[in-house]
């Protein structure tokens, strides 16, 4: 069983790789489309663990987004009344 995804945690592709079960030709594809969002640090990709979530999970991360732009119009008109 593969170790969990952490959101914060910086995965090099080879990592990714593992953790999503899919070919190097597969991640290389993904990557280049634009599908799997990365930074490229010194000729090597690094990817976000929330990345890696969002694609196997896109309506998890709806849901957070959702749920994260709630909390933030409750904040932001409690400080107005502050």
């Amino acid at each position: 069983m593969a170790p969990p995804i952490n959101p914060s945690e910086i995965y090099t592709t080879s990592e990714s790789r593992s953790l999503l079960k899919i070919s190097s030709s597969t991640m290389k594809r993904l990557l280049k489309k634009g599908i799997i969002r990365a930074n490229k640090i010194g000729g090597q990709y690094r990817i976000l663990g929330k990345e890696l979530l969002r694609v196997l999970s896109p309506k998890i991360e709806r849901k957070a987004v959702k749920t994260y732009q709630t909390i933030k119009r409750k904040v932001k008109k409690e400080l107005e009344t502050w």
